[in-house]
């Protein structure tokens, strides 16, 4: 094994058969992740054989020779795991707790899968209709379908106009031989790249991987060439999309070079200066000026040319030609309006600031590296945040210049042009010069090893009162990048004072990090680019919480700027209309959607609760007529006499001082009361009679299924340790539940399916929901699966074996949720809300691990009660 490179903290090895080990070590986190990424995706694929690269993908979970039951040992090792397959790469990867068993199976597994998959026609049979099911649930969306038309329009040649998931009837006529030969060509040493991130010890891996992977052969075989170069465009080209949809979507795409060419650093600052929200160029030639309900741009940074795209809503009754010329004239508009000082410097801090929130977590950055080893080389990564560095106001009105223009453009117009303007795009650099001698910047300070078990958060943690009133939980721990993590909630009102008053609730939860008193929308998110802060919202009626991500240095002055967003916001009339109008798109975008139907009917059956009542669930167009009635008076009213830190929490994970923290919060909710009194508002169970609803929704390829079951019991009834191991059996572990085994595996009819249990903490009020998409011609197979598994679990129960595995299983998933300081900071509010410690985690933890499939059983037969089951179906059935 030869040490190819070091860039940062993170080590290239080349073993002898052709394989590269990436090792990315933080002693910080408990967890790890195995990362496999095989060079071959949808750009391998040749006619006939579109999505096989995405069909291999699905079949490597179906088992190997030394591994026969992959998705039963990802879930009794804990294991959050999962495949995706893009244009240029395939990769599988599995987080588990960071134990030395874990990486010796994990590598263990991975080589084995790699050239021992047993790809069989068995499993080819009962996969393809799941595949096709996730091809229709894409088909369904016109943006989705709008994008893919135009990339095949703008790619005659090259197999980057293929949708990755490929065509249906490639799909359904797949070829078991011609499956075998694809992987057996392209999944090899000498085309993958393994990469571990987080808690290990390197020599531990490299002794391991040689074990594993060292045994296996370099393939004598060449690897297909593939030639085919995309002509330069020579001319407009214009896609017109109909079908079945709500909201109206323009958009453009224009060639660009490839991932590794120096242009891309400033054709990425151009982009993100363009399509930013809020300020960004299309946001106000588009949304603030009404002509478009949203927009979102974004580019295909790829092994070869890619594309640069940027779409916008239009909602019905407005013109979508003018918002379509606008769209164009603002993009290629770029070329003669160069961006000023600060336009410019915003644009790279915001994209810095990704990249550098992506560095403290070994995880995500493992799985972000997947897609530049596509590009041809992870390194990449890193050179391109130098060039972002480096980019100038004249590289992007050249980049601009060179690639936004008519002759380079496929959109909503053709127009025969005599003497078309082409844009050859360059070819890319020769990767092994560019990077010879490439180091990076100074690998990052690493963090403390810590243990996340309830016992040791309890030990650390440190909870109090402040003077506001808020509930305070802080667990300081040394983390890499020095990253403090927060989650703050604020409860409010009772069932009475709340009456009539959850729309305007809904807005001003929304409306809060859309200005304040003392800054604008834009200088806010400016500030927290600038504080290098991930900062988000979300509220019901009752509460409302922020969830925050800062390091060390700038936590304090982002708490700041949070408090300022809670106690002043602004609500500017131009905003307010703005967010009216995103939040009526997004309503019209569900009108025909079934799985939001659905799941209202459902939500609708289990809270019968009157209009007018906070409890009451609104269909659509009720939302829609209350969102267009509310004033922004009765939003200003809402957050004056609701809103206040009187009842609330806040837990801090992370970096800190927890005397400077308590200090700051006092400070800064100081005398901040709500003037209505805060009463929770109360879940009584409430029989329900079963009913079956189906909505149709016409020419829509995917259905939807939820099937709820009401429950009377909270998380404090003795048989709550049961129902939690026996709905993980049910329906709730990866790929291996019984509901996934007999939907998925043995039947083919969904690719998303399970169970989930919602339990209250206060009131016996919880529920048993049972889900699926599938497409409609398959709903009595459907059902009669369901029904079986039901009867068996309720009459044959689980075996000792089975619930053995589950147990090991469902312990590592939570102790993986432990170790993820998001989770953590989540946790620990609610611990405070609910007057509870870590500990009740163990307690629970103890009695699952208790449990007997008898006691399983018995709980099941004690609450199970199929007959009393509520089904709601959405789809196109009259098509059947």
């Amino acid at each position: 094994m030869t040490c190819v490179a070091e860039v940062e903290g993170i080590t290239e090895y080349r073993l002898d058969n052709g394989l590269r080990v990436l090792l990315f070590p933080d002693s910080s986190t408990q967890s790890m992740t195995v990362n496999v990424t095989y060079l071959v995706g949808s750009r391998h694929e040749t006619h006939g054989e579109t999505g096989m690269a995405h069909l291999l993908e699905h079949l490597l979970f179906k088992g190997s020779v030394n591994h026969p039951q992959v998705t039963a040992e990802l879930n009794q090792h804990g294991a959050r795991a999962n495949g995706t397959t893009w244009f240029d790469r395939t990769n599988y990867h599995e987080t588990f707790p960071a134990t030395e068993d874990n990486l010796k199976w994990a590598l263990d597994m991975e080589a084995d899968r790699m050239v021992n998959s047993l790809i069989a026609k068995m499993d080819l049979d009962s996969e393809l209709t799941v595949v096709r099911n996730e091809y229709e649930r894409g088909d369904g969306n016109p943006g989705n379908v709008l994008e893919q038309r135009m990339l095949s329009t703008a790619y005659q040649w090259h197999n980057y106009g293929h949708a990755t998931l490929g065509t249906q009837s490639d799909i359904e006529n797949a070829s078991i031989d011609r499956l075998r030969a694809f992987y057996q060509s392209y999944y090899q040493p000498d085309n993958a790249v393994l990469l571990i991130s987080g808690k290990f010890d390197a020599d531990t891996a490299l002794m391991l991987i040689k074990q594993n992977f060292g045994a296996i052969q370099k393939p004598v075989r060449a690897l297909p060439s593939l030639n085919t170069v995309e002509p330069a465009q020579d001319g407009e080209r214009e896609v017109i999309l109909r079908r079945t949809g709500d909201v109206q979507i323009t958009g453009v795409a224009y060639h660009v070079p490839n991932g590794a060419h120096a242009d891309f650093a400033a054709l990425d600052i151009l982009n993100e200066i363009l399509s930013y929200k809020p300020g960004g160029r299309l946001y106000r030639t588009l949304m603030a000026t009404g002509r478009a309900a949203n927009i979102q741009g974004y580019s295909y940074q790829l092994h070869d040319p890619g594309t640069l795209l940027a779409f916008a809503e239009v909602r019905q009754g407005n013109s979508l030609v003018r918002a379509r010329d606008t769209l164009i004239d603002t993009m290629e508009g770029m070329g003669n309006a160069p961006p000023g000082t600060e336009e410019l410097e915003h644009a790279r801090t915001r994209l810095l600031n990704r990249i550098e929130l992506q560095l403290n977590k070994p995880d995500e950055l493992g799985l972000t590296l997947s897609e530049w080893m596509g590009m041809g080389d992870w390194r990449l990564f890193f050179m391109h945040r130098d060039r972002l560095r480096k980019v100038t106001a004249t590289d992007v009105q050249r980049v601009a210049r060179e690639y936004l223009k008519p002759g380079n453009r496929t959109s909503g117009l053709f127009i025969p042009t005599e003497n078309p303007d082409r844009a050859t795009i360059p070819a890319g650099p020769d990767l092994a010069a560019l990077l010879k001698d490439y180091k990076g910047d100074t690998a990052k300070v690493q963090g403390e090893s810590f243990d996340p078990s309830p016992a040791n958060i309890d030990a650390r943690m440190q909870a109090s009162v402040g003077r506001s009133g808020l509930k305070l939980a802080l667990l300081p721990k040394r983390t890499r990048g020095r990253k403090v993590t927060a989650v703050l909630t604020l409860h409010f009102g009772s069932e009475r004072s709340l009456r009539h008053r959850v729309t305007a609730a809904d807005v001003v939860g929304d409306m809060l990090m859309r200005g304040t008193r003392t800054h604008t929308r834009q200088q806010l998110t400016a500030l927290f680019d600038q504080l290098q802060a991930r900062v988000a919202v979300s509220s019901s009626a009752a509460n409302i919480t922020a969830r925050i991500e800062a390091t060390h240095e700038h936590f304090p002055a982002v708490m700041t700027l949070v408090a300022e967003m809670l106690r002043e916001p602004a609500f500017n009339a131009r905003e307010f209309e703005l967010l009216r109008q995103e939040k009526l798109s997004s309503i019209e975008r569900e009108r025909s959607d079934p799985q939001a139907l659905a799941s209202i009917a459902m939500q609708k059956a289990l809270n019968p609760y009157p209009e007018g009542d906070v409890r009451h669930v609104s269909g659509l167009p009720e939302k829609a007529a209350a969102l267009t009635a509310v004033t922004l008076d009765q939003v200003r009213d809402f957050h004056r006499d609701f809103y206040g830190a009187t009842h609330g929490e806040l837990a801090v994970v992370g970096d800190i001082d927890p005397a400077a923290v308590r200090n700051q919060i006092d400070k800064l909710f100081a005398g901040w009361r709500s003037h209505e009194p805060y009463v929770r508002v109360p879940l009584p169970f409430r029989h329900i009679e079963p009913v079956a609803q189906q909505i149709l929704t016409p020419n829509k390829a995917n259905a939807a299924y939820f099937a709820a079951l009401p429950l009377q019991i909270s998380d404090q009834h003795p048989d709550y340790p049961s129902l939690v191991l026996a709905n993980y059996m049910l329906g709730g572990g990866f790929l291996n539940s019984r509901l996934e085994v007999r939907i998925r595996q043995q039947e083919g009819l969904s690719y998303s399916s399970g169970s989930v249990l919602l339990t209250d903490s206060h009131d016996d009020m919880s529920a048993l929901v049972i889900y699926a998409i599938y497409s409609p011609q398959n709903i009595d197979r459907l059902e009669t699966a369901v029904h079986d598994v039901l009867q068996q679990v309720l009459y044959q129960g689980f075996t000792e074996k089975e619930v053995t595995a589950a147990k090991q299983g469902w312990q590592k998933s939570q102790q993986l949720g432990r170790a993820s300081d998001d989770e953590l900071s989540a946790k620990l509010a609610n611990y405070q809300y609910l007057g509870r410690t870590p500990m009740w985690d163990a307690d629970l933890e103890q009695k699952i691990l208790a449990l007997t499939p008898e006691q399983l059983q018995q709980a099941l037969k004690r609450h199970l009660d199929p007959t009393r089951l509520s089904v709601f179906t959405a789809g196109d059935f009259q098509r059947q």
